[in-house]
């Protein structure tokens, strides 16, 4: 479970207690890798959540999310491969039914979805808007045959992980749209959508710039899968795009 963090610093350790009891449900055995993004007062109280099962990392400056999710796929070291923002306004109690349909329909990637007919979604109308037209456009550029690409919750399996990671460039706003492009585009496209349960707290608002660069990065994937066709060109050539950053690591005290 990778858990990008970005001044979350007020609710980041009741929120990885939270996650911990949710994956301990499961059943399954679990390891949490929480990446704080340039914040260093984040990373302070995180790092009191240190134990055998939760690593806490920490970039140097801010970069973006895409950044901190691809760091913490290159540390995973589990069989499937999982996400959630730090804010756990998406419900972690989603991740036992995820984990469970993955292994039911033997699925590459189980995508949670606010769109799902089953999901419990709570956010202002605006936002609906903002996603409908986004998702709108990538049904126009890509063939991922999802309904939501954006919602932070995704699991899946580990080499689905590994072979999107060689080739992934998105350090911000689109990683999401990315992966599943790239996931499509190798030949995982048995991806299947999943209920969750969202109660948006909107301390922060997508601002006009985030939605700029959101629209920047989206066509940047479409000019690299298309027209340059850069992602087949550097996977045949086996080169590995892993964020080589040094990462500051959390130790248990």
């Amino acid at each position: 479970m990778i858990v990008p963090s970005y001044r979350d610093r007020e609710h980041i350790v009741a929120n990885l207690r939270r996650l911990t009891t949710a994956l301990d449900a499961t059943g399954a055995t679990w390891e949490v890798l929480v990446v704080v993004d340039g914040d260093a007062e984040t990373f302070r109280r995180a790092s009191a959540a240190v134990s055998g099962a939760v690593r806490v990392f920490s970039s140097p400056r801010n970069v973006g999310k895409g950044f901190a999710l691809r760091c913490g796929m290159a540390h995973a070291r589990g069989e499937y491969v999982t996400f959630i923002d730090s804010d756990m306004e998406i419900g972690p109690e989603e991740i036992g039914r995820m984990l469970s349909l993955l292994r039911l329909y033997d699925a590459d990637i189980v995508v949670g979805s606010k769109r799902h007919p089953m999901s419990q979604v709570r956010y202002p109308l605006l936002r609906r808007v903002q996603s409908a037209g986004y998702h709108r456009l990538c049904r126009m550029l890509f063939r991922v045959k999802v309904h939501d690409t954006q919602t932070g919750l995704k699991l899946m399996r580990r080499e689905v992980s590994e072979d999107v990671l060689r080739v992934a460039l998105v350090k911000r706003f689109a990683f999401d749209l990315e992966l599943l492009a790239i996931a499509d585009h190798l030949g995982y496209d048995r991806i299947i959508e999943a209920p969750v349960t969202i109660d948006y707290a909107f301390s922060s608002t997508t601002n006009l710039g985030a939605v700029f660069w959101v629209l920047v990065d989206t066509a940047a994937i479409f000019y690299r899968l298309y027209l340059r066709r850069s992602y087949s060109q550097a996977r045949s050539h086996g080169r590995e795009r892993v964020d080589r950053a040094t990462l500051l690591e959390a130790t248990q005290t």
